[in-house]
């Protein structure tokens, strides 16, 4: 019988699709207030008006439920000596060859890269989005600070997307993550294969991969 490791708990998993869902519809919000040929996405929201209105909050409570995650999580994505040897051998990872990846913890440098580039770019977005929220605040923000909110806010935007877009490729890509954020458990093969480290910690594992 295949052994399963826990991973994630209900709550963290739970708060994790919300903010997918929260992020989703900030992203096409934003996406629809951003080009007029995008304009059409504004339907989705009840209209121009509407979607003006809600971008923003869905914004904040993206920052939010990110909040939790940071809370939870900022400890396991701290540098240590072993992520430089993991970036070292990145290249295997892209060819497909995992037996020549060092052993890592919970997440390795990849998966750091991300984290911490999601809350950069959310920080961003929180600060900028402010400075040019009509409804609130933009009446007492000069016009060219606006202006550069706009642009800082868009450009850090498109960077967040693409790490998504990356979270989403590596999950699938390496079989058996999914699984980790839908029932919080991963099999002892996926954690010994990708995480050797951590599931030493949680196992009292050897120090024999094979």
């Amino acid at each position: 019988m295949k052994r399963y490791l826990h991973r994630h708990s209900g709550v963290t998993r739970f708060n994790h699709w919300i903010m997918v869902i929260l992020f989703g519809l900030a992203g096409f919000s934003g996406l629809a207030l951003f080009h007029p040929n995008l304009f059409p996405l504004t339907g989705i929201f009840g209209g121009p008006q509407w979607t003006r209105i809600v971008h923003p909050y869905f914004g904040i409570g993206v920052f939010i439920a990110f909040l939790f995650m940071l809370a939870r999580y900022w400890r396991d994505n701290l540098p240590t000596k072993d992520d430089a040897e993991w970036i070292k051998h990145s290249g295997d990872m892209l060819k497909g060859n995992q037996t020549a990846m060092p052993p890592v913890g919970k997440y390795n440098a990849g998966q750091k890269g991300v984290f911490w580039g999601v809350c950069i770019c959310l920080i961003v977005l929180l600060v900028t989005g402010v400075l040019f929220w009509q409804a609130w605040f933009a009446d007492s923000v000069p016009i060219p600070l606006q202006r550069l909110a706009v642009v800082l806010h868009a450009l850090a935007a498109f960077i967040i997307s693409l790490l998504v877009v990356i979270h989403i490729y590596a999950a699938l890509w390496v079989k058996g993550t999914v699984r980790a954020m839908t029932q919080g458990t991963v099999s002892a093969g996926w954690a010994k294969q990708h995480h050797y480290l951590w599931y030493k910690k949680v196992t009292g594992g050897s120090t024999d991969r094979t």
